[in-house]
C-alpha cells in the first residue's frame, strides 16, 4: 500500500538484505546476518501506516487471541507493540468469522478507511469490504450491507491495496481468487470514490500468472510511482511454503501495459527467509521501505520483516 509521504528513518533503512530466485523448497533456515523479523510472531500480509508521530501496521486474523485483524505501533518502524485490541471488532453480516486477512489501511478525507478480505456466505467466496474510522487505531465499522468487491464468477476477491494518483484519483487494487476454482488470478485496479468507500467505474486487469516461478497464481497487489512509472508489486505461488516469492512490473500508465521482471525481486534462496512475500511498500523521505512476511523455521507462522528498496533507473532491488 503506498502511504504519504513520511519522515525521514535513516535508521531504519539499517535494517535488511533481499533479492531473487525460485526453486525448489529450502530447508528451514534462520535468516541471514542481517535479516531479523521486527515482529517475531504471527504477522502475516503486513501494512503500515503513518498516523501523526506513530506508525501502525495491520496484519491478517492471528492464529490465537480471537481478533479480526491483528495491529501493531511503532515509533521508529524497528521496536513494534503488537496490540491486544481488535481495529475492526466486529464483521459485517455477509461474512463468516475465521476468514479474516490482508487489511489495508490509509488516510481518507475525515478519517482513515480499512480494506479487508473476508469469507461470503452467499456466494460462498472471498470478498473484500471496507469500514472506516476517525482513528488509525480504530474502532473500524464496516460500511454497507454487501462486499465491495466480490467477483464471484472470477473465484471472488482478496489482497485489496489503494493507490492515489498524484492526480487526486484514488485506486483499489485486488486480486481475483482464481486459484481457488480452476481459474485465472488477474491483479486488478478499479476506480472508487474519494472517500474510499464506493467503487466509480469497472476494474482493469493488470498481469496474471505468467513466469515459472509463479507457479498457479499471483496476489497481494501494491503499486507506487516511481518518478514516470508505475512499479507493480506482488507475490506469487504458493504462500506455505519456500517457493512463495515477490515479483514486480513496471508501466508507463495505471493501466498498463506492465513488463514483468523475469526473476522475483524477494525469494527464499538468497535472502534465507522462508516465504517472503504478502508486501507492502512505504514511501519516505530519502527512499522506499518494504515490509513483508516471511515463515519461522518450523514454518508454524509468519513475522514482520523490514528492507529498503534501491533504484537502479526503474528496476527495484531490496537491501538492507
Amino acid at each position: 500500500m503506498p502511504i504519504p509521504r513520511l519522515a525521514s528513518i535513516a535508521g531504519l533503512l539499517a535494517l535488511v538484505a533481499v533479492a531473487a530466485c525460485g526453486g525448489a523448497d529450502p530447508k528451514p533456515a534462520r535468516p541471514a546476518p542481517g535479516w531479523a523479523p521486527v515482529i517475531d510472531e504471527n504477522f502475516a500480509d503486513p501494512d503500515i501506516l503513518l498516523a501523526g508521530a506513530n506508525y501502525y501496521a495491520y496484519a491478517t486474523q492471528p492464529q490465537e487471541g480471537g481478533r479480526n485483524i491483528t495491529m501493531a505501533t511503532s515509533a521508529d518502524l524497528k521496536s513494534w507493540h503488537v496490540l491486544s485490541s481488535d481495529p475492526l471488532p466486529r464483521l459485517p453480516a455477509w461474512a463468516l468469522a475465521g476468514r479474516t486477512w490482508a487489511p489495508e489501511v490509509s488516510a481518507v478525507p475525515g478519517g482513515y478507511v480499512m480494506y479487508f478480505t473476508a469469507h461470503s456466505a452467499t456466494p460462498d467466496v472471498q470478498c473484500v469490504g471496507v469500514a472506516r474510522a476517525a482513528s488509525p487505531a480504530g474502532p473500524f465499522s464496516v460500511v454497507g450491507s454487501t462486499p465491495l468487491v466480490c467477483p464471484a464468477e472470477q473465484g471472488g476477491a482478496i489482497d485489496p491495496s489503494s493507490y492515489v494518483d498524484p492526480d487526486g484519483r484514488r485506486y483499489l487494487l485486488w486480486k481475483n481468487d482464481g486459484n481457488c476454482c480452476g481459474k485465472d488470478t488477474w491483479l486488478q485496479v478499479q476506480p472508487v470514490s474519494p472517500d474510499g468507500t464506493r467503487v466509480t467505474g469497472p476494474p482493469h486487469r493488470l498481469v496474471k500468472q505468467s513466469l515459472p516461478w509463479e507457479g498457479h497464481l499471483v496476489e497481494a497487489p501494491v503499486l507506487i510511482r516511481h518518478g514516470s512509472t508505475y512499479v507493480l508489486f506482488y507475490s506469487a505461488n504458493d504462500y506455505g511454503g519456500g517457493k512463495y516469492a515477490t515479483g514486480y512490473a513496471t508501466a508507463p500508465t495505471i493501466f498498463g501495459p506492465y513488463t514483468k521482471g523475469q526473476q522475483p525481486l524477494m525469494s527464499s534462496g538468497q535472502l534465507k527467509v522462508i516465504g517472503p512475500g504478502g508486501a507492502d511498500v512505504v514511501e519516505v523521505r530519502g527512499g522506499d521501505v518494504i515490509a513483508f512476511h516471511g515463515w519461522d523455521p518450523a514454518i508454524s507462522y509468519r513475522g514482520m520483516y523490514v528492507g529498503r528498496i534501491v533504484w537502479k533507473g526503474d528496476i527495484p532491488s531490496v537491501q538492507h
